[in-house]
């Protein structure tokens, strides 16, 4: 199905449903449903989450661990900031090593169907006809389609490639793109746990950096769920348990080995 024929007011004009009596716009949906889909299937929303996800856990588990320790606000901070400028490039350089070669490994698979187009189109023609049968086609219209498409345009080798493997070439995703959102998300998660050590000390500090990221991470957790269709409720108390339970480990390894130093 086309974008036109999805996407059209005059073929699909507003209307509306037993279950929300507002007007439906047929465009402006499909055209967020596209956007939505795109940003999942390119890795922005996952960078993005993992970015800013990894900055509150490591940092406040860091901070804790240190603060645990009784080290003293000075030692805090330095740990806080070597913390995030180390993780904001460790998780840049891992998502552009990962996306690229993701890209690459797609690529190699997209070669090889050209190849094998170029060399066995009845093979390929057939694994369409197959796969759309398998889809729900009727034998009869998977056929025609698969027999339609032109061998010789990209647009096949998009089709084909999507239908056949899942991939579509014009959706990898960018390196560039997932490194700089998981580098800068991951430096603001970070800085959340880190920021209170600057403007005070002690238990004050400890309480306002543990509230301070529970609250963000409630906010991401709560994102996520509404962005994946969930209730928000569960998404953020998932995320604030795991904080809770990782800040109150690291916090007891700390003033465990402190103590046992001291």
């Amino acid at each position: 199905m086309s974008d036109d024929t999805l996407a059209s007011p005059g073929r699909r004009p507003p209307y509306t449903t037993r279950a929300d009596p507002r007007p439906v716009d047929p465009g402006a949906d499909a055209s967020a449903l596209r956007a939505r889909a795109t940003a999942v299937n390119r890795g922005a929303a996952r960078a993005a989450v993992l970015g800013v996800n990894d900055g509150l856990v490591t940092n406040v588990c860091l901070i804790l661990a240190v603060a645990g320790a009784s080290s003293g606000v000075t030692e805090v901070r330095i740990a806080g900031l070597a913390s995030l400028i180390a993780g904001a490039f460790s998780m840049a350089a891992g998502e552009w090593i990962s996306v690229r070669s993701q890209a690459e490994l797609y690529d190699g698979v997209v070669a090889e169907l050209r190849r094998l187009t170029a060399r066995n189109p009845r093979l390929v023609l057939d694994e369409l006809s197959d796969r759309l049968i398998d889809q729900g086609f009727a034998t009869d219209t998977a056929h025609r389609v698969a027999a339609e498409l032109p061998l010789d345009e990209d647009g096949f080798t998009a089709f084909a490639s999507r239908t056949l493997f899942g991939v579509d070439p014009d959706e990898l995703g960018s390196p560039w793109v997932a490194a700089g959102s998981s580098l800068g998300l991951f430096a603001v998660g970070a800085i959340i746990p880190l920021a209170p050590w600057f403007f005070t000390s002690g238990g004050t500090a400890i309480a306002i950096s543990v509230v301070a990221t529970a609250i963000a991470s409630v906010i991401v957790g709560g994102w996520v769920a509404r962005s994946a269709d969930r209730p928000v409720w569960t998404g953020a108390l998932r995320q604030l348990a795991i904080v809770i339970a990782a800040s109150a480990v690291t916090y007891g390894i700390g003033e465990l080995f402190g103590t046992a130093v001291a």
